[in-house]
């Protein structure tokens, strides 16, 4: 006659939920990295410029770019200002036009990839001119001023053909939430398989970041 060993049940060892949480915690943490790049601005920074009016002026029209080459919408922003007030380059860069055009003075600096506009403006630099971040090109005009019968500057910073927000050269462009995740640490001080670690992970009380930008 065979006898049958009663099966023996082990005891659950309380590591393994604690080791299971940890790992779905490092997946969630890793999905959330991968996401993050999808709302992420590129990587490459803009330009710390300066203000093209001092004082800093009011903004009076945002920008609002177009949806097609040829559609309605504002290539720039639009600085309150008084004739006749000094307006100075954005970033430094090298002026590669500096006269009338359509009526209205024009100032074009460029930067490399990119060129900051100014109108209307009395320019008092010449093309091949080299200006640093702050140095004069001319005085603000009032004939083809964009906010008739005041004066003030329209200010414009273009990238080959595609037409960026002046105001991220200062740090005044519209704010951009980024995800939660963001907020939260990808390199934890230990292996999370014990108590003494998990307590430690930002579970609650996380918040989006803001940041200021592009576009």
């Amino acid at each position: 006659m065979t006898s049958t060993s009663p099966t023996r049940t082990s005891p659950t060892s309380p590591a393994r939920p604690l080791a299971a949480l940890a790992a779905l915690l490092l997946g969630l943490l890793a999905l959330g990295a991968s996401a993050a790049e999808a709302y992420d601005e590129p990587s490459t920074a803009d330009p710390v410029g300066v203000w093209p009016l001092r004082p800093e002026p009011e903004v009076v029209v945002d920008f609002d770019p177009p949806t097609s080459p040829y559609g309605a919408g504002h290539r720039g922003v639009d600085l309150a200002g008084s004739s006749g007030q000094w307006v100075v380059s954005a970033l430094p860069g090298t002026v590669t036009y500096a006269a009338p055009l359509a009526g209205r003075g024009v100032v074009v600096v460029a930067h490399g990839t990119t060129r900051t506009t100014y109108q209307p403006v009395t320019a008092t630099v010449s093309v091949g001119d080299q200006v640093g971040a702050g140095d004069r090109i001319g005085r603000l005009a009032l004939p083809g001023s964009h906010c008739a019968p005041r004066a003030c500057l329209h200010w414009g910073w273009v990238e080959g053909e595609t037409y960026l927000d002046p105001l991220r050269l200062v740090g005044a462009g519209p704010v951009r939430l980024l995800p939660l995740w963001r907020d939260l640490p990808l390199d934890s001080p230990g292996p999370m398989t014990t108590p003494d670690v998990l307590p430690s992970l930002p579970l609650s009380g996380w918040r989006p970041v803001l940041a200021a930008g592009a576009d």
